[in-house]
């Protein structure tokens, strides 16, 4: 009996190339999705590492060595990869289980600052079905972790839920919210357009320490003293509060499989989103690794044979 399509592992039907620019380093980057095998999940691989072989990068939480700006994999004193959560996003909500992305570069492509681009190359290639069936995280108790005046927690839900609040002393942002059940259909028409944002006061001070030096109106909302700077505006009324929301998708889907739980946070960020799924991953009674079978049976598995160990991530503070 063949698996049902939704329970089932995916990847792409055939190789993609995109090319841009780093948002954070301004320099060209070439970057390959390439089919993988069942069972392979997501791995980045290095290419055109100064004076080494390429390196795999697994997308994983072990992998996480630094949350500042944006979600870095990898060693970042010699081969990493920064800004995954934009592509991760698109590859989590969209049911891209396992993938090889291949990237000459130290920082995935911004393209327009949302995840919309990626969306397009994946609905364009389509998804070939594996057979091999799909595990899932399911939280199966609260899971809490705060971080100066954020916080953000795991708790049971039937489905995949983002409840995610911002709040800014900035009367331009202010305080949004946006409560959303994740589909490929809500990613699509709800998350993936919302673009990465900040202030046009702080991009010396960025440009200085060495970030945002590829940031421009094309891939990023600029925020001025008097409004938007950028000439269309916003693309969604409460844009910032979704990118958030984007964000955390891309960050959380390093669990290493889609997480069944709703997840709640309050003036989160890469870092607190990080630090939220360390303390899950941590906690062993916290969820369990299931498998849904053609009657949504559940399955559970040893999580020992499938979730990969933690390391203790850089979680430096953010700015924006």
């Amino acid at each position: 009996m063949s698996l049902r399509v939704e329970y089932a592992q995916k990847t792409l039907r055939d190789r993609v190339t995109l090319n841009g620019i780093g948002v954070h380093s301004g320099k060209p980057v070439s970057m390959s999705l390439c089919p993988a095998d069942a069972g392979t999940g997501i791995v980045f691989v290095r290419t055109n590492v100064p004076g080494a072989a390429d390196v795999e990068i697994p997308a994983v939480a072990a992998s996480v060595s630094g949350t500042q700006l944006c979600t870095i994999l990898g060693d970042p004193t010699g081969a990493f990869v920064a800004t995954v959560e934009h592509l991760m996003a698109a590859l989590s909500a969209l049911g891209v289980d396992n993938l090889s992305v291949e990237i000459d570069g130290p920082e995935v492509p911004v393209m327009d600052g949302s995840s919309e681009a990626y969306v397009d190359v994946i609905d364009e290639i389509g998804l070939e079905v594996q057979n091999a069936k799909r595990r899932f995280i399911r939280v199966v108790k609260p899971i809490r972790i705060e971080d100066g005046g954020a916080f953000a927690e795991f708790r049971p839900y039937e489905g995949r839920r983002f409840d995610t609040v911002i709040d800014y002393d900035c009367p331009i942002i202010g305080r949004q919210e946006l409560d959303i059940e994740l589909t490929a259909s809500s990613f699509r028409r709800d998350i993936c357009r919302a673009r990465t944002f900040g202030y046009m006061r702080d991009v010396e001070q960025l440009w200085k320490a060495g970030y945002a030096l590829g940031s421009s109106l094309e891939n990023s909302v600029v925020i001025g003293d008097e409004g938007i700077v950028n000439p269309e505006g916003t693309r969604y009324r409460d844009e910032f509060v979704r990118h958030k929301l984007l964000d955390a998708i891309g960050d959380l889907a390093l669990a290493g499989a889609p997480i069944l739980g709703l997840y709640r946070s309050y003036k989160g960020g890469h870092r607190v989103n990080a630090m939220a799924l360390a303390a899950l991953l941590a906690d062993k009674s916290a969820y369990k690794v299931v498998t849904l079978g053609d009657e949504r049976v559940e399955r559970s598995e040893r999580q020992a044979d499938f979730l990969p160990g933690l390391v203790a991530a850089a979680y430096a503070p953010e700015r924006s």
